[in-house]
């Protein structure tokens, strides 16, 4: 039930957010901000969407989701339009949601029972561990192991950056496959990046050289990491 109860919540957000809401409204409130009716025509729409979902009796969720809804999405009006932003946006409707299904559910006894869980959870320390050192440290050893290709290139900075990004999410999903045993699936991202960043024409040779060993550096730490993880924690 609570499981369901949860679900039913999430998707009355993003039927809210993604589905049903015009572009127009969108605009006016970046114009208007908390003066314009169509952000209470949204708000509205998201608190209706949760009360049809759950139903009456937990209409106070749908109050709770029309007053957090207007106050996050009348401070978003007043923000750039960077990707940041968006996420913010995104985590504090979830967030809202999350505490409306925990206060529905659960105590404060319960809480403290996960968080003891957790703390003494020796499993999901060390995955969190591989994942936060897949993410950051790794990024910067590959750095300084690949550093002598990329100063011999033009504009090395923005390509570093990108590639910066780009490894993050390639190591995270590696390192997912592996845990999960989904060894095919590695073969597939390769031939995929190989397509995507070898089939450039006239890519003078120190370019090529440094996606390449950078890649595979970035592909042999995910590997053993995850390897590692799953020898730890058998």
């Amino acid at each position: 039930m609570e499981l369901i109860w949860l679900t039913k919540l999430i998707l009355s957000h993003l039927l809210a957010d993604f589905v049903l809401q015009p572009g127009s409204w969108v605009l006016k409130r970046k114009h208007k901000h908390f003066a314009t009716p169509e952000l209470y025509y949204h708000t509205a729409v998201a608190s209706l969407l949760a009360l049809l979902l759950l139903g009456p009796a937990y209409w106070y969720v749908a109050v709770i989701i029309f007053i957090t809804h207007t106050l996050i999405d009348g401070w978003k009006s007043y923000q750039p339009q960077k990707a940041v932003y968006f996420l913010v946006d995104q985590l504090l409707h979830l967030l809202v949601i999350a505490a409306c299904w925990y206060f529905t559910f659960y105590n404060q006894a319960d809480l403290e029972a996960l968080l003891v869980s957790l703390g003494t959870n020796r499993n999901w320390w060390i995955r969190l561990t591989a994942f936060v050192f897949l993410a950051w440290p790794a990024g910067i050893l590959i750095g300084q192991l690949t550093m002598k290709w990329r100063d011999r290139l033009d504009n090395h900075e923005a390509l570093s950056q990108a590639g910066k990004w780009i490894g993050i999410i390639e190591r995270m999903i590696i390192l997912i496959m592996v845990l999960h045993h989904q060894y095919e699936g590695l073969g597939l991202l390769v031939a995929a990046k190989a397509l995507l960043r070898f089939n450039e024409k006239d890519r003078p040779e120190q370019k090529t050289e440094y996606l390449l060993i950078g890649t595979l550096i970035s592909l042999g730490l995910a590997l053993v990491t995850g390897l590692l993880v799953i020898e730890l924690t058998s």
